[in-house]
């Protein structure tokens, strides 16, 4: 091993001392080696707009991957987003509320999500919400969406829409969480805001940031694992690692894994739309 400089081991001495100063304690060591709890893994599934058949086909992947690998304890995150685009919104929403998943669940909530439910109380986020992929959400619901793509009569769909939304969905919907962390790890929709310590992010940042986050290279004490904007390509960077690859679009719905140190991808591709 070379030793460090004394120049540059003076310099790390005298910042030490300065943070002390500053905030009483010494500073966090700075570690490129994330964990998670030896005895779990962690599986994170990317945004799903309405891909059912993709969210049954990563069920039968990650239930297989449990038997294929020993483990002691394993839980599922899911990055929000699982309504609209997609002609499945229903049936994604049907399979979570039941909880119908190989291992245990945390649901998260993504942007879309908040749409929906801001619908049930104020019709007038239709206008915004139809050409971001709701219609295909109400469509799913058996809701007429004739009169809002006209534009017209947004009353009578929020209407019919709390009608035949069920209990259990509105319950699974108004009980999500907006993170987790786990480990190392951190886990939100979108993201979080650069210089806001991770338990005082607010609730907008987490399901809607991009731009100042996507562009920041901050460390955030914990690595930050989001969906929301799309990519083909995994974003894996060493203060995030983003895994929204367009599945309503593109068929590729990715999850990733994560035990003691180490992380691997289950990806799928279905048909295109």
């Amino acid at each position: 091993m070379v030793a460090d400089h004394p120049a540059k081991k003076g310099k790390s001495v005298r910042w030490a001392n300065q943070f002390r100063k500053a905030f009483g304690k010494a500073p966090p060591p700075v570690t490129t080696t994330r964990r998670v709890p030896d005895g779990t893994r962690v599986y994170c599934v990317g945004d799903i707009h309405g891909r059912d058949d993709l969210l049954r086909e990563m069920a039968e992947r990650v239930e297989a991957d449990m038997k294929a690998r020993s483990f002691e304890h394993a839980v599922t995150v899911f990055l929000g987003d699982y309504v609209d685009r997609g002609l499945g919104s229903m049936r994604v929403i049907e399979r979570l509320a039941r909880g119908e998943w190989p291992t245990p669940m945390i649901a998260l909530a993504g942007n879309h999500e908040a749409l929906l439910m801001a619908f049930l109380k104020d019709e007038g986020v239709l206008e915004a919400w139809r050409a971001l992929g709701g219609l295909e959400t109400l469509h799913s619901y058996g809701v007429d969406v004739g009169p809002a793509m006209a534009g017209r009569d947004f009353g009578a769909v929020q209407a019919a829409f709390a009608a035949r939304l069920p209990e259990r969905h509105r319950h699974f919907l108004e009980t999500l969480k907006v993170s987790t962390a786990i480990g190392d790890y951190f886990f939100c929709h979108a993201g979080v805001r650069p210089g806001v310590p991770l338990d005082r992010q607010e609730r907008d940042d987490l399901l809607n940031i991009r731009g100042p986050f996507l562009s920041s290279e901050a460390e955030y004490g914990k690595l930050v694992v989001h969906g929301h904007t799309p990519s083909v390509a995994l974003e894996i960077h060493p203060n995030r690692i983003g895994i929204d690859t367009a599945a309503y679009a593109t068929g590729l719905l990715t999850c990733l894994v994560l035990e003691k140190d180490q992380r691997r991808f289950l990806q799928l591709r279905g048909y295109e739309v």
